[in-house]
């Protein structure tokens, strides 16, 4: 059996739900950008500087001020070349950390002040990722990248960005998602939206359940039908556990358990927005053991500084995972996946299962 290391497990293969494409720009990229398209509100202007400003600004113990520093990534991704670029390089960092599949998210909607239409910005990150997978498999590294469309929750563009996703389905836009300050913006305010997607035989995820508590999560589920949550942290509020280790699971929790909810977790993002104190205490050793259907995300590689393999190291080392665990964690996500069943089959037989079974001996 290979010993489980950040080094051993960048070899492992990996399969990503929640990033977003706006959380994981490079801090070079983001100041070549910003001189390239003239923004000159970036509070550095060189690299590390940068990068701590990124992670420390992040690092707030709130979800409002964690969105806070995205107004910097935003600016900077105004143009088709900056969008394409972007999108180009997240594909490379994701295939040099053996991420296999992935599905990237971000708002069109902010990415529309400098002219471009909705139609644009997406045409120029499907074509960033496109170039980015044709890259990669030059290399040697065989990745494929979807893209999710989202929604701010606090604004009122939620059925335009859905029609939008419905317009890409057939271009590599596999589903749509809402997110942004959960308190104030239940996901029911956008009913229309959710109703537009199932109409349309398609698939969403929603930001639910990781700054406000178990009704988001509810009204996500019973009222919009989310095929997966973004999150989900909360839901250990519907959970008792025993002295003796024994847990009751209420209502809500087992329906989740029982419809198999794929729940997408982001560990270190969730200590910083205060989601859960430390990693320690996240949910989501638990829900692991209760078999929840739990994945492992990034969801922002440049706030968090982190990576999907720095992502597994964390739970290894806090709650001693092996390597059947991560195998499970992994197949967990592309059961999950938004692309159709023979695509998600053929990545667990004929990618993870065999890379794992090599790690595992």
């Amino acid at each position: 059996m290979t010993t489980l290391s950040l080094d051993s497990i960048r070899q492992a293969p990996k399969a990503l739900l929640h990033d977003h494409l706006d959380g994981g720009l490079r801090p070079a990229t983001v100041l070549e950008l910003a001189e390239a398209t003239g923004y000159d509100d970036l509070p550095a202007t060189e690299i590390d500087e940068l990068a701590t400003f990124f992670r420390t600004a992040a690092h707030s113990g709130s979800l409002v001020r964690y969105l806070e520093p995205f107004a910097h990534t935003v600016g900077v991704m105004q143009t088709p070349e900056a969008l394409h670029r972007v999108a180009y390089e997240c594909v490379e960092d994701l295939a040099a950390d053996n991420v296999v599949y992935a599905e990237v998210r971000f708002a069109p909607e902010l990415h529309i002040d400098g002219g471009l239409s909705l139609d644009a910005v997406v045409d120029a990150v499907m074509a960033g990722f496109a170039d980015g997978e044709k890259a990669a498999s030059a290399e040697g590294r065989t990745i494929t990248v979807r893209c999710l469309v989202t929604a701010m929750r606090h604004a009122a563009r939620s059925l335009e960005i859905a029609e939008l996703a419905v317009r890409f389905r057939d271009k590599g836009v596999v589903g749509f998602d809402i997110a942004g300050a959960e308190a104030g913006h239940p996901p029911t305010r956008h009913l229309d939206a959710f109703e537009y997607m199932r109409g349309n035989n398609a698939r969403f995820t929603i930001h639910a359940g990781e700054a406000f508590g178990l009704p988001s999560i509810h009204e996500a589920i019973a009222y919009c039908g989310a095929d997966r949550l973004g999150h989900g942290v909360r839901i250990v509020d519907d959970i008792t556990v025993a002295p003796d280790g024994t847990a009751q699971l209420g209502r809500l929790a087992a329906l989740l358990r029982d419809k198999r909810i794929p729940f997408e977790m982001c560990p270190s993002s969730n200590v910083q927005t205060g989601a859960v104190a430390s990693i320690a205490e996240h949910p989501f050793d638990l829900l692991a053991r209760l078999r929840f259907r739990v994945t492992v995300n990034t969801d922002n590689r440049l706030m968090s500084d982190t990576t999907m393999s720095q992502e597994m190291l964390r739970l290894v080392e806090t709650f001693g995972y092996g390597w059947s665990d991560l195998q499970r964690f992994t197949i967990n996500a592309m059961k999950s996946a938004f692309v159709s069943f023979d695509e998600r089959l053929s990545i667990i037989d004929d990618v993870i299962k065999p890379r794992y079974a090599v790690l595992i001996g």
